[in-house]
């Protein structure tokens, strides 16, 4: 029997926004060189990394009144890092403010670290402490977990988190992982899917079609927080066609238990 890939951990940022026509998501395209999931329109994020643990550890850099524990926090805190190195939207505060980073702060962050925080040169802690920033994990709301299926050779235990995107934070991909960038109502991504336009791994395609149930990015956050997480590790049941049947748990809140996937998998 094939040895299963470990999960790595991984966590992602659903940025929304009202636009004119309703609900708006952020999505970047990433780059065709990238062996997970290349060339599909994703959220921004990544993998979590030691540092985001040992972070999350930090009562001072990281305070966390609400008692999160280490591990979810750490998730959070690597949503925020990895969204800020793909597409510039920092969430983080100045020490002791309610607000999120101005534009103009946002300028000096972006100019002093965004370039080494994204080539590992320095970790979010380093970041934080030279400017004097707190992670606003309170604005996210956990949204899903996803774990890639068992028969990938590349697999990553993802978490979702929900947030409204700071309007003085100019959302734009970064050129190397992600190579375009849009904002976009999910049903309409869905539909472009459908007609060619986009590129979309099985968990995205069904994150986005539960959000275009929803009219603002309030009402997703409230029914986000309403409801309950139910981890998915969709299992491989054959093939029908050109068209693979996955199994996932009827209770994670999809419309259904079994689904038939016309997107290739992401590995």
């Amino acid at each position: 029997m094939a040895e299963v890939a470990v999960a790595r951990p991984a966590a992602t940022i659903v940025l929304m926004r009202d636009g004119a026509a309703g609900l708006e998501v952020f999505m970047v395209v990433r780059h065709h060189a990238i062996a997970f999931a290349s060339g599909a329109a994703v959220f921004p994020g990544g993998r979590v990394e030691k540092s985001d643990f040992a972070l999350a550890a930090d009562p001072v850099l990281c305070p966390n009144p609400d008692g999160i524990g280490v591990e979810p926090m750490g998730f959070r805190l690597a949503a925020i890092r990895e969204t800020f190195e793909e597409c510039g939207v920092f969430l983080a505060r100045p020490a002791g403010s309610a607000s999120l980073i101005g534009a103009e702060g946002l300028r000096a962050v972006e100019a002093a670290h965004r370039v080494p925080l994204a080539e590992g040169k320095v970790d979010l802690a380093t970041v934080l402490g030279a400017h004097d920033l707190r992670p606003a994990t309170d604005l996210m709301t956990h949204f899903a977990h996803w774990i890639t299926p068992v028969n990938q050779p590349k697999r990553y235990d993802t978490h979702f988190f929900l947030a409204e995107a700071p309007s003085e934070h100019l959302a734009i991909h970064d050129g190397e992982e992600a190579v375009d960038s849009l904002w976009i109502p999910p049903g309409e991504v869905l539909a472009g899917t459908e007609a060619g336009r986009f590129k979309l791994v099985f968990a995205t395609q069904l994150n986005l079609a539960r959000l275009a149930e929803y009219r603002t990015a309030a009402e997703a956050i409230a029914a986000a927080r309403a409801s309950q997480v139910v981890t998915v590790c969709p299992v491989f049941l054959g093939m029908d066609g050109e068209r693979r049947r996955m199994r996932i748990p009827e209770e994670a809140g999809y419309g259904g238990s079994e689904f038939l996937v016309v997107n290739p998998p992401a590995s």
